[in-house]
């Protein structure tokens, strides 16, 4: 197999790729025809179609030839659109059902079988057109409460949960690329305990990410010993029939819910919710690190800063987020993605004269903005909901990826302060010069139509934002979109401070886009197109490891060799021989090349603190600690990330009684031992890195565990 990499400047450092990195390009984002003949016949032919489909958009010739040439330019200079764009741009005569958003929400699951039952059709086409989706599963009612309709007691939202989880893979084994789900639930629901421990039951929900949505009355109420009520809404009928006391605080609790209709509301629009139980929530918080200890479940996303900060706050109330967490979104909320490859623009790396390209990297940002708003036009989405959603708002996520790997190849630690300032800066100029592309494209193209729709100022926007009152508006005014989304965005307030006309152009105009970033995991487009430089803002996972890959028609996961992108530039530009652990001093790697488990989980918090300021949207990150790693210090690092006024927080902890993750090193296979128990009754223990035959294949011992174990065993 071969590929090209046009050379645009020399600035730019161009590694040959690894094996791994071209055979998931081809066996991923390369068009081929239904016989598997390739059409992209190298990757620099896969980046032309997708310019050229993106291009195609513009309104006339002139414009579809500059900006083919802008967006081809861009592509080889490491801008990577995500995933669906990269696989479905330009390939429609091949694959015409497919589209080129990789994040939706659903839309709310009522608490009715006929509801249930549809959004899982409307959730099944999503993924069938490539698309990841998140839901709330919390308004379903628990379990065990009663269904007047049916006469009978509800199994509960987790029953429910077991049926979208089943669709997902079957419509992913059908189409080819495995599905992607998120499940949110909320933390106040009575089935809470259930949903943090269902995941320890083998082969159980893993077609899906599960996260709790973390109030900030939850955590406070930790911070202060104090006791947690675990609810559920209420009707009319029910404070009847269980003669409910509306005024009793024992019974009763009054919450600001999503979905009001068909339950008791009061004059503040709070939802009356029974209660079922009551404990201190420094247990419940407790059982959550104890999960997310032992089996890296669920994340938090904390709403309540979500919401604050969200720049539609005015018209959106979000309950839930793509799969990896990026994107929170509206009920048939969608958003497209791309990332910046920042690696190109390290010039003399692991010198000490090395420096970033910051007037490239301005002027890469400003083509890429308008080559994601160009998306829109060809967003394939299934439903018209999830259509009407992204056209009337143009939600785009930009960010990076490769940052670990690009401090390293300054001669940065991740982690310092230094790096901190690095993040810093590199985001906020993301942000400042996408707003401004923005303002440019709402000028040529007219703004977001949400931003020119006429809105009623209600007590709920005056109660969040005080400022309006004095401004002078009152409850029934009119007042446009765009004023509310750059004026009144708690997020724009912050950029106005660096920014102050932009802001007030995009007052006056309108944005082009609601949001313009968001950092995702980047894993699969890392690896192949950026030669595996570090997955969005993390540091490298390690620079020599394996990766285990979902390989068509073999019956467990395949472990594939990986190098950083680092090492490959290292030992391409510096030394040949350099290598992680090497015990010739003259081979070894300087002390600023670090991985993800020496770089402490405050540090991670800080890392990601840092970019999130400038982040409009959200950012998808997880904290590697090892697997010693003490139980008491791992619990600060939640508490942390909320104080540090993070929206969502991940960690992973190498576990292997529980599960196989994709990214393993070496080192803990070797100190891993898994145990098989015959037909015969024999037991055989092997090393996780030991290869074994096994059903006329060769397997790792640590995947083969994992695929029986968990019942995906030759069913890819």
């Amino acid at each position: 197999m071969t590929a090209k990499l046009q050379v645009v400047t020399e600035n730019t450092t161009d590694i040959p790729l690894q094996n791994a990195s071209l055979d998931i390009w081809d066996t991923k984002y390369r068009l081929k025809t239904k016989d598997g003949e390739a059409i992209d016949k190298t990757i620099d032919e896969t980046y032309k179609r997708v310019a050229k489909a993106l291009s195609s958009v513009e309104k006339n010739k002139l414009l579809q030839d500059q900006y083919y040439k802008e967006f081809l330019w861009a592509l080889r200079q490491g801008v990577i659109p995500a995933g669906r764009i990269i696989s479905n741009a330009g390939a429609k005569e091949h694959k015409p059902a497919t589209s080129t958003i990789n994040c939706t929400v659903s839309g709310t699951i009522s608490d009715s079988m006929d509801d249930i039952l549809n959004k899982v059709h409307e959730a099944g086409l999503t993924l069938k057109a490539g698309c990841g989706i998140g839901y709330e599963f919390s308004t379903l009612r628990p379990k065990d409460a009663y269904v007047s309709g049916a006469g009978a007691y509800t199994s509960g939202p987790l029953s429910f949960m077991d049926i979208y989880d089943k669709m997902c893979f079957t419509v992913s084994s059908a189409g080819g690329r495995r599905g992607a789900q998120m499940g949110t639930f909320d933390i106040a629901h009575p089935d809470v305990i259930e949903f943090i421990r269902v995941k320890r039951e083998d082969g159980r929900l893993r077609q899906f990410n599960l996260s709790l949505l973390i109030t900030t009355e939850f955590v406070e109420a930790v911070k202060n010993e104090q006791s947690w009520s675990l609810s559920f809404p209420v009707n009319e009928k029910e404070v009847e029939t269980d003669k409910l006391d509306l005024n009793n605080q024992q019974q009763i609790t009054w919450r600001d819910l999503p979905i009001k209709e068909g339950y008791v509301v009061n004059d503040n629009g709070l939802v009356a919710c029974k209660i079922t139980k009551t404990m201190p929530a420094r247990r419940l918080w407790d059982i959550i690190m104890s999960s997310t200890y032992d089996y890296a479940e669920p994340g938090f996303i904390l709403i309540d800063k979500v919401n604050e900060m969200n720049n539609n706050w005015f018209c959106e109330n979000i309950r839930a987020t793509n799969p990896c967490g990026e994107q929170p979104l509206p009920p048939y909320g969608s958003c497209l993605l791309g990332s910046i490859n920042l690696t190109r623009f390290v010039e003399k790396p692991f010198t000490s004269e090395a420096s970033f390209d910051w007037e490239t990297y301005r002027k890469t940002i400003k083509v890429f903005t308008r080559m994601l708003d160009n998306v829109v036009e060809i967003n394939g989405l299934p439903l018209q909901k999830q259509r009407d959603e992204i056209v009337g708002k143009r939600r785009h996520g930009m960010g990076y990826l490769g940052l670990g790997s690009t401090l390293t190849m300054l001669g940065i630690k991740y982690g310092d302060k230094e790096s901190l300032d690095f993040t810093e800066e590199t985001t906020k100029i993301l942000a400042i010069e996408g707003w401004k592309a923005g303002l440019t494209l709402a000028k040529e193209k007219g703004a977001a139509p949400v931003m020119d729709q006429e809105f009623t100022v209600t007590g709920e926007m005056l109660h969040k934002r005080p400022e309006m009152k004095t401004d002078g508006y009152k409850k029934g005014d009119k007042i446009l979109g765009k004023v509310l989304h750059a004026k009144y965005s708690r997020y724009m307030q912050q950029l106005a401070k660096e920014e102050p006309e932009l802001i007030q152009g995009l007052i006056e105009q309108g944005a082009r886009f609601t949001h313009h970033s968001s950092i995702a995991p980047t894993g699969t487009i890392s690896l192949s197109l950026a030669n595996n430089a570090s997955n969005g803002i993390e540091p490298s996972f390690a620079h020599h490891y394996s990766r285990n890959i979902i390989r068509e028609g073999k019956k467990s996961k395949e472990k594939v060799d990986v190098f950083s992108f680092e090492l490959l530039a290292y030992r391409e530009l510096i030394n040949s021989d350099a290598m992680p652990f090497t015990e010739d001093p003259e081979n070894k790697l300087p002390d600023y090349f670090i991985s993800a488990d020496e770089i402490t989980p405050v540090q991670h918090v800080d890392v990601q603190a840092a970019a999130q300021k400038w982040i409009d949207s959200s950012i998808s990150k997880t904290a590697n600690v090892p697997t010693d790693f003490p139980y008491e210090e791992f619990k600060f690092i939640y508490e942390y990330a909320y104080d540090k006024g993070l929206k969502g927080c991940t960690t992973f902890r190498f576990n292997p009684e529980v599960f196989q993750g994709v990214l393993v090193k070496e080192e803990d296979l070797e100190k891993t031992t898994y145990q098989f128990t015959l037909e015969d009754g024999h037991v055989v223990e092997l090393k996780g890195n030991e290869e074994v035959e096994y059903d006329g294949e060769m397997h790792t011992a640590a995947n083969l565990f994992d695929a029986l174990k968990e019942g995906y065993y030759g069913k890819f």
